[in-house]
């Protein structure tokens, strides 16, 4: 079974469009987590265009205090203000990220074989016995990249579905995509990495995801259950998605 991580990115800026207090970044995350999330993720950016720095605080206080058995996931790229940030809260698990700060949203993977250095020192300062570290890495890293991830000292890789997602309208694409994301996938868990995946996954393409790419323990997901959520509501959205990754 894999878990669903709600990412509450686009609930956040969907409130940044007004200087108001809704739709409320922690009302969602109990919404969802009571409708069965196994979490919640967040990726605050540098300049606060979703998850604001004071959202961070008060969903880890939401989830200390009302659902200690819920994950926090935060990713972001490793600058000096979120690793302070990550040692200030303690999630449960930090996704590390290349992003640019400029970037619209996470695109890429880690070079894991020309960051391994960086990497390592990064893992080393945030890894804990109660902190799992997950990094972004893409479909087509195959047995070298997630060999390289591993050097890190990081627990796991998180798949950019992102060009599976895209796949939508062209089923030849799709199949190689999954193709790539399986061979990559398996060739983690035979080294004893774990598995989460994220990016562009929805209730239409994630059945062919869970077919073709089995052992992914945790799948994030933001865009398309926040798209779902504006037909059928963010609880019968979050029931439908983890049926789904079931």
């Amino acid at each position: 079974m894999t878990l669903l991580s709600v990412n509450l990115n686009a609930v956040a800026q969907l409130r940044n469009r007004r200087n108001l207090p809704w739709p409320s970044v922690t009302g969602i995350a109990r919404v969802v987590l009571d409708a069965g999330a196994s979490g919640i993720t967040i990726h605050p950016r540098p300049d606060e265009r979703h998850i604001r720095r004071t959202d961070v605080f008060e969903l880890s206080a939401l989830l200390r205090a009302d659902y200690p058995q819920a994950e926090f996931n935060i990713e972001g790229y490793p600058s000096e203000d979120f690793l302070d940030l990550i040692e200030m809260v303690n999630p449960e698990q930090v996704t590390l990220v290349p992003d640019d700060p400029a970037q619209a949203t996470s695109d890429h993977g880690w070079d894991f074989l020309g960051k391994g250095n960086f990497l390592t020192s990064v893992v080393q300062r945030l890894k804990r016995e109660d902190r799992r570290i997950s990094l972004f890495c893409d479909p087509d890293a195959g047995p070298a990249g997630v060999a390289a991830a591993k050097a890190t000292g990081a627990d796991r890789i998180e798949l950019f579905t992102g060009p599976y997602g895209a796949c939508y309208e062209d089923p030849t694409r799709a199949e190689a995509e999954l193709a790539a994301l399986a061979g990559t996938c398996q060739a983690a868990l035979d080294i004893g990495l774990g598995v989460n995946a994220g990016h562009d996954l929805t209730l239409e393409n994630l059945p062919a995801f869970q077919t073709a790419v089995p052992g992914v323990a945790e799948a994030s997901i933001g865009h398309g259950i926040t798209a779902d959520a504006l037909m059928m509501g963010f609880a019968e959205a979050t029931r439908r998605y983890i049926a789904v990754l079931a």
